[in-house]
């Protein structure tokens, strides 16, 4: 299988506008994300989608291949799928990368690759819930799936209910599992999602990933032990580079 990793980068942003390219210890966060996706084993290309000129120019600086596309696509699904068609070469998988996670583990994404095997038709990532707290905040999205590890709903609220039981002890009853929002989608799937309409689901819970589900495509879920540390205000980049100061070069 030929696979493409896609950055999707925005300049525009409602809470940080221009993030893809602060500075994050000596590189931009776009840098710090390209460099360690090209480290995934199981990447055939890696190039970065963005809206913007100033964007463009700069991925050059540092040899990234970047496309440019529209500035009004409703989600990063239709910007993978656009840079997708104009970059112009063949694959079988697109796995669009986050653009503001700065140190995201290519083991990561090798991992979400290794799915990629024909057969699965959308992938994405969950990670065990181990606290009260992160099981019932809300910003946290939940994952319902079934036997064959395939997505069956996701939700900002807790479910299922466990009938009985103290809330605060429902993550020692059931293995709940929580959203890592990095996807693999076949290109032929990924032409398709982007002539879907938006779905009762997906406006009630702001999930696009709903509206897969309602229109009957499977999502395969790969558990992983790596955790997201997204930049998304200023107060981030101190808070995320503190916590990964371990491994910044």
């Amino acid at each position: 299988m030929k696979i493409i990793g896609i950055i999707p980068a925005r300049y525009a942003s409602t809470r940080y506008p221009g993030k893809p390219l602060i500075d994050i210890a000596g590189k931009s966060m776009i840098q710090r994300v390209y460099e360690q996706a090209k480290k995934a084993n199981n990447l055939n290309d890696v190039i970065i989608a963005t809206d913007d000129q100033r964007i463009a120019d700069h991925v050059k600086t540092f040899g990234a291949e970047v496309v440019l596309t529209q500035e009004a696509h409703p989600s990063g699904t239709d910007r993978c799928y656009e840079a997708f068609l104009n970059y112009g070469k063949d694959f079988d998988y697109v796995i669009n990368i986050q653009g503001d996670e700065p140190f995201i583990d290519p083991a990561q994404i090798d991992e979400l690759a290794a799915v990629c095997d024909g057969s699965s038709e959308l992938a994405t990532q969950m990670i065990p819930v181990d606290s009260y707290e992160i099981l019932f905040d809300k910003g946290e999205v939940k994952i319902v799936m079934n036997t064959q590890q395939e997505a069956l709903y996701f939700s900002r609220m807790v479910i299922p209910f466990i009938k009985g039981v103290d809330e605060k002890e429902w993550h020692k009853h059931h293995p709940y599992f929580r959203h890592v929002g990095m996807y693999a989608y076949r290109t032929d799937v990924l032409k398709a999602l982007t002539a879907l309409s938006p779905s009762a689901l997906e406006n009630a819970e702001s999930l696009e990933q709903l509206r897969w589900l309602e229109y009957g495509f499977k999502i395969k879920l790969v558990q992983t032990t790596f955790d997201s540390h997204c930049i998304d205000t200023p107060e981030d980049v101190a808070k995320v580079t503190q916590l990964m100061g371990g491994i910044i070069n």
